[in-house]
């Protein structure tokens, strides 16, 4: 006699991609949110930290913004990018509601650094801004071995496109942007093939899972993102708001 038939049980999409990113982030050895300066690595000198940790907490006093650096020992074998954001979720940096946070983000085995961006923040804190101080500020020192001087470069950049108008931070020349920018894809491009895929969703259960292991597999990488909940400790230490990023910032190697 057969039992009653097992009937397969599917979970939508963003569920199971949200499922996958927890378990990522809790596999990775994330160093604790101790402070606005985590530094793992042990290349902060002393100095720097006494000169960054009262701009970063001024930042956040006047404007909200949570500026936190971080340099950590391994990215476990991932790339610098997911890692940053699985690292910026699991502090939930910057406000709940403005997701204004900012992670500075040194990985000096793998000879990589990344500035990754709040939601909140990507209209201000671009891409390409993002990379141009990484390329003009951060990296030319550390390729020098002067950690110090490259975050400390790289954190003043920051606050300069974050804190003052457009007008005055584009006249320096380690912020301009003398590239002419990428072309941008024609909206209706994106729209149209946004419908074919889902019309490929709807009448093909074979490509609802295919798309469902490509989301799977990006992990990190997908600019897709949710709010965190929590907040700041009612007992004076130092956490992250609630805030949440969507992979926006830039990357760099030296």
């Amino acid at each position: 006699m057969r039992g009653p038939a097992l009937v397969p049980v599917r979970l939508p999409a963003a569920l199971l991609a949200l499922l996958f990113l927890g378990v990522a982030a809790l596999a990775a050895n994330f160093p604790a949110l101790t402070g606005r300066i985590v530094d793992q690595a042990n290349i902060v000198p002393a100095e720097t930290r006494m000169v960054l940790e009262p701009k970063l907490a001024e930042l956040e006093a006047k404007s909200g913004i949570q500026l936190v650096v971080a340099t950590v020992n391994s990215l476990d074998g991932q790339e610098i990018e997911p890692y940053a954001n699985e690292l910026f979720r699991t502090w939930k940096l910057g406000e709940k509601t403005r997701n204004n946070g900012v992670l500075l983000l040194v990985a000096p085995n793998e000879r990589r650094v990344r500035i990754e961006v709040g939601y909140g923040l990507e209209g201000s804190l671009t891409d390409a801004l993002s990379k141009v101080i990484i390329t003009n500020a951060i990296t030319p020192r550390f390729k020098a071995g002067d950690f110090g001087g490259g975050i400390t470069r790289g954190v003043d950049d920051i606050i300069t496109v974050l804190t003052t108008d457009a007008s005055e931070w584009q006249q320096r020349p380690s912020l301009r942007l003398d590239s002419p920018s990428r072309p941008q894809i024609p909206s209706w491009v994106v729209i149209a093939g946004l419908m074919v895929v889902v019309a490929l969703a709807i009448v093909s259960p074979g490509f609802r899972w295919f798309l469902l292991g490509m989301l799977m597999n990006s992990g990190g990488r997908s600019r897709g993102g949710w709010s965190s909940g929590g907040g700041r400790s009612s007992g004076g230490g130092f956490s992250g708001g609630g805030g949440s990023s969507g992979g926006g910032g830039a990357s760099g190697r030296w």
